[in-house]
């Protein structure tokens, strides 16, 4: 169990220096102890006091690497059971099960689908994180040749999954120098697994049949010195495997039991017979507190918005995304082409730039920089202002890009005009646009075609 508020508040530095964030030393205190700030944003603590703070500091929920370099997938390092409270950090990682009785055909299938299956949305690219391996030949040499296969293919991180020690052993002797997670640990074979874990430093994946048991192995394995772990309660239904999602949560948060503060992993493969019941329980426990979801398959239509459910509820709902301010040439943009003007939202950028593009007219979209409101949103709170846009594009050399001195604004925006006429000088032409954005294609070729 963590310390109080008030145990922590005595080891604090006591300055109410207010730069942690909060006003005062028991305020921050109280925080650290909820697990709502950590110990590194105050400034003043000494040494000592980070030693003894160091439980009440950690997060709740341990935080894990699998893999490496790029592709490291980092899952745990929860605080909040609900977003709106702070933000979720590791979005759920999406796994593709491999195995070692598909045939060579099979494996090159889903490791083509696993590279082709990549999405761009507002400037990220959306792909699935990692190979869940499973040995399920019980030849130790096909294991091993399938987890090399698969490591020299790509650089993704890799789950190692049996029940049998032997296939682990082999499979690690293949898994190259990245740290690999091993999928398997139940009762039966704990001592086995606990210390190929140790002697390899994996991420190991405890399997229990119930939260009694695994609770059980979770004391054990922290008894046996290991700390990097995660879950599985053994459920194989939807009903059940939301309920245990939730209760692991629920006791690693709001009850502070340590024995439970890990990340956790779901076998959707194995709870469903066809990949859009797979892509169901995989959408289900993205939103309810899984770390791993593991699918059978990478089908686009499926895997598409999964990878959208997961970024939405794991994008920090208090900052907003952002892209850079300034000039982007769109369709081979030169100095004769118009300026279209818009904010730094980026689904703002990426639906107005999309239409540009569509219309095939090269333009010059300039975006100014409002904290990541939308065009409106920004408009009233004076980000989006004719005056703090002309003065942005100056800065941003809009009079060396642009001959023809004509800029387009959002149809929404048009009472900016005349400030923004004002700013530019009088041989700029400020046109009003369309007020929404399936329109510009057609204000395009209308005006500049």
């Amino acid at each position: 169990m963590g310390l109080t508020g008030i145990q922590i508040f005595k080891l604090l530095p006591k300055t109410n220096c207010r730069e942690c964030g909060v006003p005062t030393c028991l305020a921050f205190a109280m925080n650290l102890a909820a697990g709502k700030a950590e110990l590194s944003a105050c400034p003043y603590v000494s040494d000592e006091a980070k030693a003894a703070l160091s439980e009440a500091s950690a997060p709740p929920i341990r935080p894990v690497e699998i893999g490496a370099g790029d592709s490291m997938f980092r899952t745990g390092g929860e605080l909040v059971m609900f977003r709106h409270e702070k933000t979720f950090f590791n979005p759920t990682g999406l796994a593709l099960k491999i195995s070692d009785t598909d045939s060579p055909e099979e494996v090159d299938q889903k490791l083509k689908c696993f590279a082709d299956n990549q999405y761009e949305r507002v400037g990220l690219n959306l792909k699935g994180d990692l190979f869940a391996l499973k040995a399920e030949s019980g030849k130790a040499e096909t294991y091993a040749a399938l987890v090399k296969k698969v490591r020299d293919a790509s650089d993704a991180g890799l789950i190692l999954w049996s029940d049998n020690p032997d296939m682990i052993q082999a499979g690690l002797a293949e898994r190259g120098g990245s740290k690999v997670l091993i999928y398997g640990a139940n009762s039966d074979n704990k001592d086995a697994m606990f210390s190929l874990a140790k002697e390899h430093g994996a991420v190991l994946a405890l399997v229990g049949n119930g939260l009694d048991e695994l609770k059980e192995l979770s004391e054990a394995a922290t008894k046996a010195e290991l700390k990097d772990l995660i879950f599985d309660s053994g459920a194989r239904t939807a009903g059940d495997q939301l309920r245990d999602q939730t209760a692991i949560r629920r006791l690693a948060l709001q009850a502070k039991d340590r024995a439970f503060g890990f990340a956790t992993i779901v076998p959707v493969c194995d709870m469903a017979e066809t990949p859009a019941k797979e892509a169901v329980l995989a959408a289900a426990g993205i939103a309810k507190y899984a770390g791993i979801v593991i699918l059978s398959e990478f089908q686009g239509q499926y895997l598409f918005p999964l990878l959208l459910e997961r970024l939405n509820i794991y994008t920090d709902p208090q900052r907003p995304m952002k892209t850079d301010e300034g000039f982007y040439a769109l369709n081979d943009a030169d100095e004769n082409s118009p300026v279209i003007v818009t904010s730094n939202f980026s689904l703002t950028y990426f639906i107005v730039s999309g239409e540009i593009e569509n219309s095939r007219i090269p333009c010059w979209l300039f975006v100014k920089d409002t904290d990541g409101l939308s065009v409106l949103t920004a408009w009233a709170a004076g980000k989006f202002v004719g005056d703090a846009i002309g003065d942005a594009m100056k800065k941003k050399g809009c009079n060396d890009k642009v001959a023809n001195k004509k800029i387009v604004i959002p149809g929404l925006a048009a009472i900016i005009s005349g400030d923004l006429e004002e700013e530019l000088g009088s041989d700029w032409e400020v046109m009003i646009g369309p007020r929404e954005a399936s329109f510009i294609p057609a204000f395009l070729k209308q005006n500049f075609a």
